[in-house]
């Protein structure tokens, strides 16, 4: 191989490491955070990327509404303020309540049907 082909090679080779170390996990990690902040729920406890805890009251197309736990009262942060759910609503954990039930009714259904 002709030397002036080896620094191209180790160019390339260069860029595919950087790619998988570091390009390719970060956008996985943005798409996660995406999918969190579109999964929002009324009554979802959250954390705010600045700290600030609080539950979901009122989810708007770009604009969430946090009741802080003292005093009560509400906050308006823009959807990408959102850092973390911390604890699901009470709507999504009885949904995924009703789902394993009626998993476990199918599984046990079909073990008498046996």
């Amino acid at each position: 191989m002709p030397q002036e082909y080896s620094g191209i090679l180790m160019l390339v080779v260069f860029f595919a490491i950087m790619y998988f170390t570091i390009i390719r996990p970060q956008k996985k990690r943005e798409k996660e955070t995406k999918a969190m902040r579109d999964s929002l729920a009324t009554g979802d406890e959250v954390i705010t990327i600045g700290g600030i805890h609080g539950k979901v009251v009122k989810i708007n197309d770009e604009i969430v509404t946090l009741e802080m736990p003292f005093g009560k009262q509400r906050i308006e942060f823009s959807k990408w303020a959102i850092g973390s759910v911390t604890k699901k609503g009470k709507e999504k954990a009885a949904k995924e309540e009703v789902v394993k039930e009626e998993i476990e009714e199918t599984v046990d259904d079909k073990e008498d049907d046996k």
